[in-house]
């Protein structure tokens, strides 16, 4: 049996549902049940009934997942894949640029960590 078929089959057997984002690459995408963006991924995985899903993405992609679907258990197979647009702010640097400018507009961007987007206390997230 060859590796695609393995996992195909393994994906059955263990009630998974993969999810790859747009930019992995082709062989992952070819085994996964939804490719698409961060959202749209998220959004498909709030909707599945598999019992595990496997988010072939970076952390807040799958940390959306897992706030989305609490009774799941969401896996990343990369543990250092990270995003370079939610690395550019912390909870922390968002709290001290809160206080630095009281009554500001916060706008959240889907691309940030849980924790940062728990700070925001944001009128808007895009």
């Amino acid at each position: 049996m060859d590796l695609k078929s393995e996992i195909l089959k393994l994906k059955k057997e263990k009630d998974v549902l993969v999810l790859a984002h747009n930019y992995q690459i082709p062989e992952v995408q070819d085994i996964a049940d939804y490719v698409g963006d961060s959202l749209g991924l998220s959004r498909q995985a709030a909707k599945t009934k598999q019992k595990t899903i496997l988010f072939c993405g970076v952390h807040f992609m799958a940390e959306t997942a897992a706030i989305t679907c609490p009774e799941k258990k969401v896996l990343i197979p990369d543990l250092a894949a990270g995003c370079s647009l939610s690395d550019t702010i912390t909870a922390d640097q968002l709290r001290k640029w809160k206080s630095e400018h009281p009554g500001a507009i916060t706008v959240g961007y889907v691309n940030t960590t849980a924790e940062v987007k728990s700070e925001l206390f944001c009128q808007i997230c895009s």
